[in-house]
């Protein structure tokens, strides 16, 4: 045990301290890409919400990502804004557990909403008879309760564990937000153990619907191949792309986040901020650019707008 040092009850996120001379220029860059981001999400969700046509389970899960995504960014972003602008980057104990507790929540949520939707496109074309009677509407509201509800299940044990001992000077926190790795380092006791526990939590989870996911695609690959037309192989592919795409791109930055070796050198901040700040702005992005249903909405709503204006 460590004695002699003072309780803390708040914490210095020391944030992008180190590059001084170009603070200014992130804020910049990651406010731009931070209003991109809630713009594409807002849209979907939008156009999900006004088009009837989108009111089916695939497009329920995306609009659900959307809002899920939408939660996340706002849970760290807003604060890393106001620290490169600001000398004060202090955050109290307990606004850092809220704000870790709701950044694993969402994450684990991101990560089920995704194999969620892997597993609507598996039922969609490896059971294309049985899709209607297998996933409903009331079935894909269900699943997306579950998601949430086990995302916050393994946020709250991780926030819990962390958050169970008193923490000691120095308080600086080397991360632009609440990272679990670098606060539990900060307690007064021996954390080593809680962080292997946590480590470990996490990593499961990401790797377990990670696999559930690339099985999903194996059975789905299977059934595509089988079908006998050029076109309609094409067909059952590209109804997956724009889903394949985001999933790489997710787990890849968080696989280099919570898989790095620890000694393995690079700045953790750096490190964090293709996982935090760049995916959630390419996950719209990437489902609205790649989707003829997605542009069609659109198209429809700015022609009712121009429609209505005449």
């Amino acid at each position: 045990m460590q004695v002699n040092q003072t309780t803390v009850k708040k914490f210095i996120l020391l944030g992008f301290s180190l590059y001084p001379n170009v603070q200014t220029l992130l804020f910049v860059i990651f406010f731009c890409l931070y209003l991109l981001t809630l713009l594409g999400n807002l849209t979907i969700m939008g156009l999900t919400w006004v088009d009837r046509a989108l009111h089916i389970p695939m497009y329920i899960f995306l609009s659900s990502l959307s809002f899920s995504e939408t939660c996340y960014t706002l849970s760290i972003i807003p604060k890393m804004l106001s620290d490169l602008l600001s000398k004060a980057r202090s955050i109290s104990v307990t606004g850092c557990g809220l704000q870790m507790c709701f950044f694993l929540g969402l994450g684990g949520t991101n990560c089920i909403l995704l194999t969620l939707m892997g597993y609507d496109r598996f039922l969609a074309i490896c059971h294309p008879l049985r899709y209607p009677l297998l996933m409903t509407n009331v079935a894909c509201g269900q699943l997306v309760a579950s998601a949430w509800a086990g995302g916050f299940f393994v946020s709250l044990i991780e926030t819990a564990l962390i958050f169970r001992d008193p923490f000691c000077s120095p308080n600086l926190v080397k991360h632009f937000f609440c990272h679990m790795r670098a606060v539990v380092r900060l307690s007064c006791l021996d954390s080593n153990i809680t962080e292997i526990i946590v480590t470990l939590i996490s990593i499961s989870g990401l790797l377990g619907t990670f696999i559930l996911i690339v099985l999903t695609y194996v059975f789905i690959v299977s059934a595509v191949l089988r079908i006998p037309t050029a076109e309609g192989k094409q067909k059952a592919f590209s109804t997956c792309a724009s889903h394949l795409t985001v999933v790489i791109i997710h787990f890849g930055f968080a696989s280099i986040v919570y898989l790095k070796p620890e000694g393995s050198g690079g700045d953790d901040t750096l490190i964090a901020v293709p996982y935090t700040v760049v995916t959630p702005f390419l996950s719209p992005l990437i489902f609205s650019l790649r989707n003829k249903d997605m542009k069609n909405a659109f198209r429809k709503v700015l022609g009712n707008i121009a429609s209505y204006n005449k």
